[in-house]
């Protein structure tokens, strides 16, 4: 069996979302099947500015070829056009135009998937939302498996997307409430699809000592792990932290890891590491005494299922509907809507509050039952032997005209979402 993975942007030093998790994924089935990566030269996830060299290599045994971006985002026409598909009534013209800006725009990308398509049993496409997995999914629709990693946000209610959900052969989602989004605005639930999610290189041991002799970490901490960003929610965790510190001198410290693109506060209470190496941030996360999940958007949290596979608790943002659920399901942690509830969830949580090390023990068994790396494997080389068995193909939706796909008469992104129902899946 020979597997395609088709995402946005590919590398060994790319440590967190739907990248990371298309490289566990490669690397994983690479052992039970010939896989190769397709993407672009593209390291930044904003500019999309080529920085790898186009052509062949191998990262972790895995074969990688690259090609080029055709132009950078125009990050000025993106916004506008954001604005017009998202805020107001518009075309399917002006969606496409949409994508196109979003970009990472790779035509030697697909002018190669259309030259193989042949020669593989199927192409994963990763991360919906973008060009490649779009039109790429179009070109191979019989062999086309998406992995969404969909977000609540108005992206997922652009029209153009519901045919890309309702013709691919399977998708891998990564939570109920995801599953139930895409569904929501798609209709799709005829295409086979399983909630999977993704596993993570768990250290079999760790050494919180070391890293709190490295980073001078004397006193009790909390770590957040991520990027650091508004729209992580980081902006509202600092103001929660700076009255939590206030009222609770005694408290938790904060521990920041990722690269920021929000000022991290100056504050003695508040330590920002930067990007750390996989050993120190596993050292870190198992010398906390919690995981802060502060973002309202995620299709899976792959931080929360490490810190769980540790033993640690999550205390997540409950606005957030997948990881209000993943929280509810596991049992293994809190989740607050407000500033009075983060800083009781924290003092609840904290290695000496009353429920931390229970809801941690939950949160690991969690872990084991759903997310180690054979039950992830399995998942995905059933849907592989389904789809191979099932000789039936969903016939192509037709493609408007060219005076339909210029009528605006297509409803605001937001709106469509708004009418989809929210709140987590508990059944």
């Amino acid at each position: 069996m020979k597997i395609a993975v088709v995402v946005q942007r590919y590398g060994a030093d790319i440590n967190g979302g739907a990248e990371l998790h298309a490289r566990y994924i490669a690397e994983r089935l690479s052992t039970h099947a010939t896989v190769e990566v397709l993407t672009t030269c593209a390291k930044d996830y904003i500019t999309w500015k080529n920085e790898w060299p186009s052509g062949d290599s191998t990262i972790n045994g895995v074969t990688v070829r690259r090609f080029p971006v055709s132009r950078p985002r125009n990050t000025a026409d993106f916004g506008r056009r954001s604005a017009l598909v998202f805020e107001r009534t518009h075309s399917l013209n002006d969606e496409l135009a949409w994508l196109d800006s979003e970009g990472p725009r790779s035509p030697a990308l697909l002018t190669h998937l259309s030259k193989v398509t042949g020669e593989f049993d199927f192409f994963l496409f990763f991360s919906a939302r973008y060009y490649h997995a779009w039109h790429g999914a179009r070109l191979a629709p019989q062999k086309a498996i998406l992995v969404p990693t969909a977000e609540r946000d108005p992206a997922v209610g652009l029209s153009i997307f519901g045919p890309l959900f309702r013709g691919v052969r399977g998708i891998m989602y990564n939570s109920l409430e995801e599953r139930a989004l895409i569904q929501g605005v798609s209709g799709n639930q005829a295409v086979p699809g399983v909630v999977v999610g993704v596993g993570s290189d768990i250290p079999e041991r760790t050494q919180p000592w070391r890293v709190r002799k490295k980073f001078t970490l004397k006193r009790p901490f909390a770590i957040y792990i991520g990027r650091i960003d508004e729209n992580k929610g980081c902006k509202t965790l600092f103001e929660h932290f700076d009255r939590y510190v206030a009222e609770f001198p005694r408290g938790l410290d904060l521990v920041l890891v990722g690269n920021a693109v929000l000022e991290v506060p100056s504050h003695p209470r508040i330590r920002h590491l930067g990007f750390l190496s996989d050993e120190d941030k596993f050292d870190a996360l198992a010398a906390a005494d919690v995981l802060i999940m502060s973002s309202p958007y995620e299709s899976l949290s792959m931080v929360a299922l490490e810190a769980w596979a540790l033993g640690k608790p999550v205390l997540a943002n409950g606005r957030c509907d997948v990881l209000r659920g993943q929280v509810i399901r596991s049992n293994g942690g809190l989740y607050y809507d407000s500033y009075e509830e983060f800083a009781e969830s924290l003092f609840a949580l904290e290695a000496q509050g009353p429920i931390g090390a229970v809801l941690g023990r939950q949160g690991r068994d969690f872990f084991r039952r759903h997310y180690t790396w054979p039950v992830i494997e399995r998942k995905y080389l059933d849907m592989f032997d389904r789809l191979r068995r099932d000789t039936s193909v969903q016939a192509t939706e037709p493609w408007p005209g060219w005076w339909a796909r210029r009528q605006r008469n297509l409803p605001p992104a937001r709106e469509v979402l708004d009418g989809v129902p929210a709140g987590p899946v508990l059944r």
